[in-house]
């Protein structure tokens, strides 16, 4: 792996883009094999009933929920370990609404997995959104786009059209959650890259709440795109998974109010850090790393220099050694 050392974080240590692996003996691959074999159509068969189907029906939110906790038990996704940040264990249902994402509130998201779309929609039937580099601009997903994009290649370029913000989308849909992943593409789990800067559109009144998600066994997080045949593997063919979700205490945006950012004319071009210059405020920078710190806490890893350029570059190195 030495030729990937200049996608390893300087000041860490951590390499975000390369995949995991967990050592497996002889008798537990046969074992896995068979499992995989009788898992992998009825995974295919009902992903494409709901996709194709049941997705576009008026489905309630209910049942929406239940059919997607449905898919995720094929894999054998059953134990979900769900705390709030500073909540002692067993004291969840004491805790206010509020500190729990629901209407009018962003949720920024760990990204590492197709996974991790699929269960935030199995808790909160959000709005998935898109972000880009350099701009505060977000384009609207469907579910099925939103768990593609775990295995999509970086895109570094927002589309000219399709657009929105997150202060529209709040506008438009005050009932809903919206699902932001700030990273913009996945990583193995063990870094938090550089933000989006498109939570700061979120408006003052609305709150985010950073949300981690970590898996046992860490092997179905997705830093590779396009590799969707070892990602069925490692997900199928163990009996099952556990997912460690955190959820860290929401933030109001307070950039809004102290740089007027609400203005319908603001300049939404942007750049941060390595992904083009700062052009942020103070107070904005503050806010993306309050959130981006939290996200590293929950996650017990650290954050990371490495960008979406990055991981562009990384996944061209990647792509030229697999094809010696």
């Amino acid at each position: 792996m030495e030729k990937y050392s200049q996608f390893r974080d300087r000041g860490s240590g951590i390499s975000p883009f390369l995949p995991t692996t967990q050592p497996t003996s002889v008798t537990a691959k046969i074992i896995g094999a068979w499992i995989f074999i009788i898992r992998l159509p009825l995974l295919v068969a009902y992903c494409t009933l709901y996709f194709l189907v049941l997705d576009h029906l008026p489905i309630p939110p209910v049942l929406r929920k239940l059919l997607l906790w449905a898919m995720m038990a094929i894999p054998g996704i059953w134990w979900i370990d769900l705390q709030l940040d500073g909540v002692k264990r067993g004291s969840l249902s004491q805790q206010p609404a509020s500190r729990f994402p629901r209407e009018r509130a962003v949720i920024a998201a760990q990204f590492t997995s197709p996974v991790d779309a699929v269960y935030l929609a199995a808790i909160f039937d959000p709005i998935f959104v898109i972000s880009y580099p350099d701009t505060r601009k977000v384009r609207r997903v469907s579910l099925f786009r939103a768990v593609a994009l775990a295995l999509a290649p970086p895109n570094t370029a927002a589309p000219r059209t399709g657009l929105t913000d997150l202060r529209a989308l709040v506008k438009e849909n005050p009932h809903r959650v919206i699902v932001v992943f700030p990273e913009m593409t996945t990583t193995n789990g063990k870094g938090i890259l550089p933000f989006s800067p498109s939570l700061l559109a979120t408006p003052a009144d609305a709150k985010i709440f950073p949300v981690s998600m970590r898996y046992t066994a860490p092997d179905i997080t997705t830093p590779i795109p396009s590799a969707w045949l070892s990602f069925l593997w490692n997900l199928l063919r163990r009996p099952t998974h556990c997912v460690r979700v955190r959820v860290a205490e929401g933030v109001s945006n307070t950039s809004v109010a102290i740089n007027g950012s609400t203005h319908p004319d603001m300049d939404d071009k942007v750049g941060r850090g390595a992904e083009g210059g700062s052009d942020l405020t103070p107070e904005e920078e503050r806010l993306l790393d309050g959130i981006a710190d939290s996200l590293a806490r929950l996650a017990r890893n650290k954050r990371v220099g490495l960008t979406l350029h990055d991981k562009t570059a990384f996944v061209k190195v990647w792509t030229q050694g697999k094809g010696n």
